[in-house]
């Protein structure tokens, strides 16, 4: 058996403790080469321990010290600081799950592009922000993508091979959050403790709310567009609450596959860190006989003005995603911090888009630096709604 390198970036949260969870399944199979956090030492250094890393690395310099003195004696290597993940991506891995949430990601994310292994994405902002760059990296340098939001992930597995000038339209589930029924007047007075309360999936705060604002779905269709190539007027969303379809294919026959499964990350995960074959996986299997119905229905954008303003920033292109994706992350997280509503997080991202209008960027520094000012555009709005 051919043992497969991993690198695992973001390696305590929910995602990269998923990952983890099935490369201790199979220790004959995969060897860790790094993990990453950003400032759980803790959790970090266990894990390297347990899976024998090569190396650990910490997101936050000033938890370097903390992180050494854990892994002192284990022959473990350690680092710390941006440059320090960046790096531990760039090694070379043959799999590589880039888990980091938010732009932060985009850096280690190409430099594990860079690097021409395998790349499992689950930092959806990375590809939000900065698709077209990636894209073009990965036909550079022969580095392969791997789509482990379920959604994209279902999509995939429905594609199997087949010529994507075949699809008629990809159709995107969403379970429509814990407000999917809830009146604007209900969603004003929305608190953070209950809109991290997803009804189906386990994740973190800051997906977690754009869950619930239904801008995790705008992302996600960013990033279909960039991943499946069938042009954004055919990527449709549709809201399905119990989650057991994970997306849909439909093809120009007129036939529509679909991927099902219990909501368990691990199930896209195991898929992509096994593809091109299978493994066996800890998910529970669906209950047939007790299943009992599958509901769909068309999103509200009124109440959920997130899915316009992430599909009118795909069909504009440009610097409009990256704008979008970074006024959501101050925006969520202000809200998590009680500092606005939950009705004002959409709000700022569309006064953020009609505020700044910046030319594309060309380069991963264009990126960061529109991703930079459009944070400095969204906070200012944010003090106007404080005011």
């Amino acid at each position: 058996m051919t043992v497969r390198t991993v690198t695992i970036l973001g390696a305590t949260g929910s995602v990269g403790s998923s990952t983890l969870d099935l490369v201790e399944r199979h220790p004959d199979a995969y060897a860790v080469l790094a993990l990453t956090a950003h400032r759980d030492v803790a959790k970090l250094a266990a894990a390297a321990i347990r899976t024998r890393a090569r190396l650990a690395v910490i997101g936050d310099p000033e938890c370097g010290a903390a992180l050494a003195a854990a892994l002192a004696g284990t022959g473990i290597e350690t680092g710390a600081g941006p440059d320090a993940v960046r790096d531990a991506a760039a090694l070379g891995a043959d799999w590589t799950m880039a888990a980091i949430v938010g732009c932060a990601g985009l850096p280690p994310v190409m430099a594990a592009i860079e690097a021409g292994g395998t790349v499992a994405l689950a930092n959806k902002e990375a590809l939000v922000s900065a698709g077209d760059l990636m894209i073009r990296a990965t036909t550079r340098t022969g580095a392969r993508l791997l789509p482990v939001d379920s959604e994209h992930n279902a999509i995939f597995q429905c594609l199997a091979g087949t010529r994507i000038e075949r699809v008629r339209r990809i159709l995107l589930t969403a379970s429509g959050g814990p407000f999917r029924a809830a009146t604007t007047e209900r969603m004003r007075s929305v608190t953070p403790a209950e809109a991290v309360r997803h009804p189906n999936w386990s994740m973190g705060a800051k997906i977690s709310i754009d869950s619930a604002t239904m801008m995790n779905k705008g992302l996600e269709l960013i990033e279909a567009h960039h991943l499946f190539p069938v042009g954004a007027d055919k990527i449709e969303i549709v809201v399905h609450p119990q989650s057991v379809i994970h997306s849909m294919v439909e093809y120009v026959d007129g036939s529509t596959l679909a991927q099902l499964g219990t909501p368990d990350m691990r199930t896209p995960i195991a898929h992509a860190l096994a593809w091109p074959d299978r493994m066996a996986g800890p998910s529970a299997p669906l209950d047939w006989a007790t299943l009992g119905r599958l509901d769909f229905e068309a999103p509200d954008e009124a109440r959920f003005p997130a899915l316009r303003l992430a599909r009118d920033a795909v069909m504009a292109g440009g610097a409009r995603p990256a704008i979008l994706n970074a006024a959501n992350e101050v925006a969520v997280a202000a809200f998590l911090a009680g500092r606005i509503g939950f009705l004002d997080i959409a709000a700022i991202v569309g006064k953020a888009l009609d505020r700044y209008d910046p030319p594309a960027p060309c380069s991963i520094g264009d990126v960061l630096a529109v991703d930079g000012e459009s944070r400095h555009v969204a906070m200012a709005l944010m003090k106007d709604i404080a005011a």
